[in-house]
């Protein structure tokens, strides 16, 4: 890959050749990949990318990790819509607002994003099963792009998995492991059994690529702005590797000189669960926490890419907010009706987080703001229907439809 130096240790510094199946550095530590941004520019442009057919995450390849040889796997992921919303800026109380709907892509979440890049490089190494553990989205990304692609998949999943996600590992021909236990539990199994059998490992805290897909939401987001880039961007933040993707993307575009400034994160989470967020705030190490939200896909004690996560919002100048579950569910609604977009809980968490920044005044009047959503809510429709409310229930009745309704 000549758009790519090594890879680094976040942690101790420590270098490696970019391999298709790198995990983790012998320390423990992360590992990040490092650009070339010199070759990148002599390769691409701002203008070239714009001009490209491939409406894709792969338009980016010269911001990714591949082979020139590796082809797109065959799931159509990214380039989801990027939709400007000046009535929700107007409510809110700021200049300008634009909301990310990346609940569009094939499995209907972000996570697609990493899963695609987790099937192209599985298939650089080689390798015919990929197993991982998931609160869901990445679990059903991963079979959905897996099965679009050959590759055999071992799912693991915590018991508290909403049913809608693990339809969509079964339907995909996933065998899915639902673990009597939390995520953490979850994680600890799945590591176990990838290490016993030698499947290619897609979780985020032992793979360095999968951020690198993830960060394919920011490089669009620049792109859908024409290079121009809002002053913030809000999202919900679990692991923490879809938050630390995004400043990733927005980095990697600023060191070769597309874009001229970067964003502040906003990072949202539970107040019953939000591990990154106390530690941002209180400048201390992270620490475990309960999982406490119906926000299934951010309820996350244990977050395995916390010291990327908390490097971004702290680098970025960013804010960290927690919000309630009660708040998360009014954002399901609001986003619903403002913007004609169905999140699940954890897809509108940014939403919530940047509803209450406004009420207490932290985003300034002249802002502007992209907010993502990264899960769409047909994957939760209990949470769904406990947000927006039952039906009206009545008789095929005229009367009554005037009596209960039109009253």
């Amino acid at each position: 890959m000549k758009n790519v130096k090594c890879l680094k240790c976040i942690k101790c510094g420590a270098e490696y050749e970019a391999t298709p199946d790198a995990t983790t550095c012998e320390c423990g530590g992360i590992l990040d990949v490092i650009y070339d941004y010199d070759y990148i520019k002599s390769v691409s442009s701002p203008e070239a990318i714009s001009s490209s057919k491939d409406y894709t995450m792969w338009r980016y390849r010269p911001f990714l990790p591949v082979e020139e040889s590796t082809k797109n796997p065959p799931l159509r992921v990214g380039w989801s819509p990027l939709y400007e919303v000046p009535r929700v800026a107007d409510k809110l109380g700021f200049k300008q607002f634009f909301l990310k709907d990346d609940g569009i892509n094939p499995t209907a979440s972000l996570k697609d994003r990493a899963s695609s890049m987790a099937v192209a490089k599985a298939i650089e190494a080689g390798y015919d099963t990929i197993a991982c553990s998931s609160t869901g989205n990445a679990a059903s990304s991963l079979a959905g792009n897996s099965a679009a692609a050959g590759i055999k998949t071992y799912i693991f999943v915590p018991e508290r998995a909403p049913i809608g996600k693990v339809a969509q590992l079964l339907i995909f021909g996933a065998t899915v492991v639902s673990v009597k236990g939390n995520y953490e539990e979850t994680f600890e199994l799945s590591k176990a059994a990838i290490d016993e059998y030698g499947w290619y490992n897609r979780n985020a805290a032992i793979n360095p690529y999968l951020m690198e897909g993830k960060k394919t939401v920011a490089l669009e987001i620049a792109e859908q702005l024409n290079w121009k880039l809002t002053d913030y961007v809000a999202l919900s933040v679990g692991d923490g590797c879809t938050i630390a993707g995004v400043w990733k993307g927005f980095k990697d575009l600023y060191e070769a000189g597309f874009i001229d400034k970067l964003p502040k994160l906003i990072s949202a989470q539970s107040v019953n669960t939000c591990p990154i967020n106390r530690a941002v705030k209180t400048g201390e190490p992270w620490s475990p926490m309960e999982e406490n939200t119906l926000a299934d896909s951010i309820s996350v004690g244990v977050p395995r890419n916390a010291d990327k996560a908390i490097k971004a919002i702290i680098e970025s100048d960013g804010l960290a907010i927690e919000v309630t579950d009660d708040e998360i569910l009014a954002a399901m609604r609001e986003t619903g009706r403002e913007c004609g977009v169905f999140g699940e809980p954890a897809g509108v968490t940014g939403y919530a987080g940047l509803k209450k920044l406004c009420a207490e005044g932290k985003i300034p009047a002249d802002a502007t703001v992209t907010c993502i959503v990264t899960g769409n809510g047909l994957k939760d429709t209990a949470n769904g229907i406990k947000a927006a409310g039952e039906p009206i229930k009545l008789n095929p009745s005229l009367d009554e439809f005037k009596e209960t309704v039109m009253k």
